[in-house]
């Protein structure tokens, strides 16, 4: 019985040290066009730079996408639509781990270049 008791108190102190992993920071950006091409060109974007679109839904204005190579990050994509064209927010990850959200600054740059609204 005292072998029990120990281990079910040993469980709950260990269960205490359990730490939920930090959700990534957005990097938002409003831009003055439709959010399904502001979908598409990040989407074409994220490709010619060698990520994977392992998911999209152009509907729900989503898609998440993996880098082929290593170190493995992971950009996840939201469009939705603004009073005067499309919200963009993407959030980086590498392995699990929120990265900074001004590593995305070059992608939003490189996309506002595409799209002719680079100031």
């Amino acid at each position: 019985m005292m072998r029990i008791l120990v281990l079910a108190m040993l469980l709950t102190l260990l269960g205490g040290c359990a730490v939920t992993p930090a959700t990534p920071e957005p990097r938002e950006l409003s831009l003055a066009a439709p959010p399904r091409i502001v979908l598409q060109e990040t989407m074409a974007l994220l490709m010619d730079q060698g990520y994977v679109i392992r998911q999209a839904d152009a509907d729900l204005g989503r898609a998440e996408a993996a880098l082929a190579r290593w170190p493995g990050y992971r950009i996840r994509v939201t469009a939705t639509p603004e009073a005067q064209g499309a919200r963009l927010s993407l959030t980086a990850t590498r392995g699990g781990r929120p990265l900074p959200p001004h590593l995305l600054d070059p992608v939003l740059a490189e996309l506002q270049r595409r799209l002719g609204l680079a100031p």
